[in-house]
């Protein structure tokens, strides 16, 4: 039977090919350090819960919620965003709470985007950036650069050879997978190009707290008069460990949030009221949840950083997000990055995510994710260092298991 039209628009998922290997491995007897999926490890603060398990004994809070967000969890939201940023934002008009910053994305795709609207996207780049709008009916022209001097140049090359022209541009920094930085200069040359060009802004700021050496990553509704054309995704699920628990927000340029909460009010009643308001008593707290996060991801890429050198893969230092960008060892990469993530799965016991998951332009690295706790990050490290050592000796020996079947 022929696949339905959507489908039909969707690659195989990637992941799905290391998660098989990895459950396969496991189920016999393997001790997989897995640093793949960005499924962060640690405990939601107790206040959080404690505050969750205060609310949900009420039950007046077992009704429908609201699907935009209940006024207080959208109010702490704004004000998180003018502590933090400095920026003001109208909870009743500029902000609306999502399922998820992910589930945010794809909404949004789905209130904007007419069939063949042409969206300017990073590759590589998390996939529903660019998925949530094939789904919708639109097409994706890649951007293969770093937020550098090279940026303008490559969107005045994507206006110029579009045709329609553009409808937004997505950006994501810190970025996921990359951990790639963005300065708030680089935004405001974003923004004037994109007001220029009558283009929309869609940023994922969903890693903004975890960042290391200092510097904290601006939002791009820093620069004055960006919420014309800008909206910015958050998410509590890094900043917060409240994967779980599904909980982010979109806020900006008021007809976009219009246009989002329009399609959100027929698909779903926001989130269990009672993670509303468990997750506005986090962000109306005192910062010291987010910095003791912060500082656990600190020291693990710190130790990821310095066990994998040693044990002979040289990996660049990530300035923010849970993830650091790996380039693929020299010997290895003509195999392309999903060969390579079976190899670490088969003969190391370590699981990473393939960078042509994130777009072609990604195939030379695999994404590591500071997951699991220093010990297990160690662990991985030893692990490789006798791979790497092996394969050296035997290169031939070294191929992946798949290949013979």
């Amino acid at each position: 039977m022929e696949e339905f039209h959507k489908v039909r628009r969707l690659p195989p998922y990637v992941f799905e090919q290391v998660n098989r290997l990895k459950a396969s491995a496991r189920s016999r007897g393997a001790d997989i350090v897995d640093l793949g999926m960005g499924n962060p490890d640690l405990p939601t603060p107790k206040a959080i819960v404690d505050k969750l398990c205060e609310v949900v004994r009420d039950p007046r809070t077992h009704r429908y919620s609201s699907s935009r967000g209940i006024p207080g969890l959208r109010r702490a939201q704004a004000n998180y965003y003018d502590r933090r940023f400095g920026v003001k934002l109208n909870p009743d008009t500029q902000v609306v709470a999502t399922l998820g910053s992910k589930e945010g994305f794809a909404n949004m795709a789905q209130a904007i985007t007419a069939p063949g609207d042409v969206i300017l996207c990073p590759n590589p780049t998390y996939p529903i950036h660019a998925f949530g709008f094939i789904m919708s009916g639109g097409v994706i022209r890649s951007l293969q650069v770093e937020p550098d001097d090279g940026f303008i140049p490559a969107l005045e090359r994507g206006v110029r050879h579009s045709i329609p022209k553009p409808l937004a541009l997505i950006l994501n920094y810190p970025s996921n997978p990359t951990a790639l930085v963005a300065s708030l200069d680089f935004y405001k040359d974003v923004v004037a190009f994109a007001k220029k060009n009558d283009i929309i802004i869609l940023s994922d700021l969903a890693y903004s707290e975890i960042y290391f050496d200092g510097n904290p990553p601006p939002s791009v509704l820093q620069v004055p008069g960006a919420i014309d054309v800008c909206v910015e995704f958050t998410s509590m699920s890094k900043t917060f460990s409240m994967p779980g628990w599904r909980m982010g927000f979109a806020v900006g340029n008021e007809r976009l949030i219009s246009a989002l909460t329009r399609v959100k009010s027929y698909l779903d009643y926001g989130a269990f009221t009672p993670i509303q308001v468990a997750a506005a008593h986090a962000l109306n707290g005192d910062g010291a949840d987010i910095a003791e996060v912060r500082d656990i991801y600190h020291k693990r890429r710190d130790v990821m950083v310095d066990a994998f050198g040693r044990a002979g893969w040289t990996i660049p230092a990530p300035a923010a997000s849970m993830f650091a960008w790996a380039p693929i060892p020299e010997p290895f990469r003509h195999l392309g990055s999903l060969e390579f993530s079976k190899l670490l799965i088969e003969h190391a016991d370590v699981a990473v995510a393939p960078g042509v998951g994130f777009g072609e332009h990604g195939d030379d690295f695999v994404r590591v994710a500071l997951v699991e706790n220093e010990h297990r990050i160690r662990q991985a490290a030893r692990n490789i260092k006798r791979f790497l050592s092996a394969s050296a000796k035997q290169p031939n020996n070294v191929v992946p298991l798949s290949a013979h079947r």
